[in-house]
């Protein structure tokens, strides 16, 4: 169970972290022998923290007769097979796939050399290769910085990096001080993640989960107007983490007159941080302009006309508008 945590100590852990990051990669960086000693990669990426891809370009007159990319960490290490193929240009190309998988993953699968299970904190990347007569070189990756940054960011619908969907991990490739690539792992924090919100004839369905929040707690969903804080119990299903309900819109829209933008809340039953609900595990930049939705009307079975719109922040958090307009249409 993760117990709750005053803003104080979670601005503090948060500067530790980053502190420890930053020692981290320091000492990641050390032993490269400069740039000269690092290879220069034709494709290093990262997808979706889950899914890591290298292709680097043999140096030309290289007798290899096998290669693999050491993931390392501390006594922690885990070994890619590099597969040879026939660079564009011409020469060697060393690429692999591997699916990195975070520390506290439960997908039950156990662990091995090729298929490595991070831990939050750095992780070097090392490519070894080997002659016919057993000569072993290991170099590290390196990563060009830009000299000169574009007068104008360019702003992409996408952010370079996404956390792990599942888990929540941020898993990114990272410069070292000295110019070698590593791996970076963040792990998330406890997060009220929305799968997806269902309009119906009558209301609307909306269906979550919760990541990283530990067991053996109970958890109840509520509503808050932004406005001036008032709150409306949700009557949430559970489904171990995942979680569903029905938005009362009669409540919500009954609190007050005038139009009233509500937030969602997911919290302990007994004590704890509030978890906001929205849509964070995501590389969309932003989400109420990736992912627009209109008006509707609702008709509730008392009679009631209930005009609502379900939509996403620029944040991502989840967010309705609502209001009665009974009285306009009669």
């Amino acid at each position: 169970m993760i117990p709750a945590q005053p803003p104080a100590v979670r601005r503090l852990l948060a500067t530790a972290r980053a502190t420890r990051f930053r020692a981290e990669r320091a000492t990641a960086g050390r032993g490269a022998g400069g740039t000269q000693g690092l290879l220069e990669p034709v494709h290093l990426s990262v997808r979706d923290s889950r899914t890591l891809n290298l292709a680097v370009a043999a140096l030309a007159g290289e007798q290899i007769e096998r290669a693999h990319l050491l993931v390392s960490r501390g006594h922690r290490r885990f070994r890619i097979p590099l597969a040879f193929e026939r660079h564009a240009r011409g020469g060697l190309l060393l690429a692999g796939t591997a699916t990195l998988r975070d520390a506290r993953d439960a997908s039950g699968e156990a662990d091995a050399p090729d298929r490595p299970r991070l831990g939050e904190g750095v992780w070097r990347l090392t490519v070894v290769t080997a002659d016919a007569l057993g000569r072993v070189q290991r170099r590290g990756i390196g990563l060009e910085r830009d000299t000169e940054p574009p007068l104008t960011p360019t702003l992409t619908p996408t952010l370079p990096h996404a956390p792990d969907p599942r888990t929540g991990t941020l898993v990114r490739v990272v410069r070292c001080r000295g110019g070698r690539a590593v791996l970076q792992v963040t792990r998330s924090r406890p997060r009220a993640e929305l799968l997806r919100f269902v309009p119906g004839s009558d209301g609307i369905t909306v269906h979550g989960r919760l990541v990283r929040t530990g067991r053996g707690r109970r958890w109840r969903a509520k509503a808050v107007r932004r406005r001036d804080g008032v709150t409306v119990p949700v009557g949430a299903m559970w489904d171990g983490t995942e979680f569903s309900f029905a938005l009362p819109l009669a409540q919500m829209a009954g609190a007050g007159p005038g139009q009233w933008v509500w937030d969602f809340h997911v919290e302990p039953e007994t004590h704890g941080t509030p978890l906001p609900l929205g849509r964070w595990l995501t590389d969309v930049r932003d989400p109420a302009a990736a992912c627009p939705t209109p008006f509707r009307v609702f008709a509730l079975p008392g009679g009631t006309l209930i005009r609502a719109h379900a939509h996403f922040t620029k944040s991502g958090a989840f967010a309705l508008t609502c209001w009665d307009i009974s009285k306009e249409t009669s």
